[in-house]
């Protein structure tokens, strides 16, 4: 059975070190003496040896996944009050969602990223791909938008 430092430092499930930001935070001395970059799980040393500092990651990151969230419910009050049914709705959430994104890119991600130098619509210089900053919270804010669509639609409609 391994013990408690052996799973600490590889885990059963690697895939949670992958989006564990904590994971990827070099200034921290106790991540250097539990997680060594020379350690033979290659996910483990790709996350430590990142070139992408966790202090620029996680605060944009949890900015998007916050205003995603916040947006969903707006988004779908607004479609349960113009009364959106089925497709409608949806397409409805899809488009909005996505020029969310796109304008919270214009205004956060772009100034920074195409200044240093990195190509149109990167996002490589603050997330981890291009599909967690695009489609990331697509998936996140549904539920939320749903809720808010019944919820309203049924208020105006009763």
């Amino acid at each position: 059975m391994p013990s408690e430092r052996e799973l600490q430092i590889s885990p059963i499930v690697p895939e949670s070190v992958m989006h564990n930001t904590k994971a990827i935070a070099p200034h921290h001395a106790a991540s250097h003496r539990a997680v060594s970059p020379s350690h033979d799980n290659p996910l483990i040393r790709r996350c430590v040896t990142s070139t992408l500092p966790a202090n620029t990651i996680l605060p944009l990151a949890q900015a998007l996944s916050n205003l995603q969230t916040l947006t969903a419910s707006i988004f779908g009050a607004a479609a349960g009050i113009l009364g959106l049914e089925s497709y409608a709705g949806f397409l409805f959430y899809l488009a909005l969602t996505a020029v969310t994104t796109l304008l919270f890119y214009a205004i956060r991600v772009a100034p920074e990223s195409l200044a240093a130098g990195h190509a149109p619509l990167d996002t490589s210089r603050y997330f981890r791909s291009r599909y967690e900053f695009w489609a990331g919270g697509l998936f996140s804010g549904l539920a939320g938008y749903v809720l808010t669509w019944t919820l309203f639609y049924g208020l105006v409609r009763a």
